[in-house]
């Protein structure tokens, strides 16, 4: 399924200026920034409670729902909002740092880490989920870490589970786009600080890469790193990690080093895979986006 537009992170005044009603039969309605019809049901992200949510088709007034955004549209319905200047801060921040990449298509202002994609000709954007353990939903800037214990062991595979990452990217070459939180003591500068590492299916797994332990505690990772291009992205969070060369067709992940030679035990994992089928929750240009010149 596809979602085309920009995701409205939760700021309160944007939603609000933004927000329209999904009317139902029941008399009810329920209020949205967004929404598109997938089938049997709707995916709608809330303006209360600012996550993506879904409702059975079945539910809605379409009629009355489409007189309202009539209504709406036409300036018949208005609601002044006060903004406050903290507000206002937040908003003007979370502006600076949602750039658009293509036209009509903007990174969030929130952060997080984002997969640049083609599929079907089209551009798309794929967020990417932290694995390594059982992560279950988006953490944004919120970065879960684990380093080696060293007394561990000599040697240890880090694995991911499954022989496939949910995001497969249809292009040999994409662009990662990463926006998290340094953490506590991370002065590893940005040319170094994140690795693209093919990785082995074994097992019914991926490996990503084996940890050594040498006698004196050190500790090594060995993987088979991919050469790539690091670089700021405007003045805002983003970062941007691109290969230098096209990808051969398989299983990735972007690696966040912790110091010269420790990594980031969660990592975001990802395919290469031409023929692969469309991803899920896909943000796609705006509808009105003006093409690039």
């Amino acid at each position: 399924m596809a979602v085309s537009l920009v995701l409205p992170q939760a700021q309160r005044l944007h939603a609000q200026q933004m927000t329209k009603r999904l009317m139902l039969k029941d008399g009810s309605y329920q209020s949205v920034v967004k929404y598109e019809v997938q089938g049997d049901r709707v995916h709608y992200y809330s303006a209360e409670r600012y996550e993506w949510e879904d409702i059975p088709n079945s539910l809605i007034d379409w009629d009355a729902t489409k007189k309202y955004e009539a209504d709406l549209s036409s300036g018949k319905l208005t609601t002044k909002i006060e903004e406050t200047p903290e507000e206002r801060e937040e908003r003007e921040q979370e502006e600076a740092n949602s750039p658009e990449i293509a036209p009509g298509l903007h990174l969030p202002g929130s952060g997080g880490v984002f997969l640049f994609d083609q599929f079907q000709d089209k551009p798309e954007l794929s967020e990417i989920l932290q694995n390594g353990s059982e992560v279950k939903k988006s953490a944004g800037k919120n970065t879960l870490r684990s380093a080696i214990n060293p007394l561990a062991g000599a040697k240890q595979d880090f694995e991911l589970k499954g022989v496939h990452a949910q995001i497969q990217s249809h292009v040999a070459r994409p662009t990662i786009y990463v926006d998290i939180d340094e953490g506590t003591g991370n002065d590893i500068a940005l040319s170094d600080r994140f690795r693209i590492a093919r990785a082995t299916v074994k097992n019914g797994s991926r490996v990503v890469g084996n940890v050594k332990v040498s006698a004196t505690g050190k500790v090594s990772e060995q993987s088979t790193l991919v050469p790539v291009k690091i670089e700021k992205l405007g003045t805002g969070e983003w970062t941007k990690v691109t290969p230098v060369a096209d990808l051969t067709p398989g299983e990735y992940a972007l690696i966040e080093m912790l110091g010269p030679n420790e990594m980031n035990l969660y990592v975001w994992d990802f395919g290469v895979n031409p023929n692969a089928p469309a991803n899920p929750n896909t943000w796609q240009p705006a509808a009105n986006a003006s093409p690039a010149r």
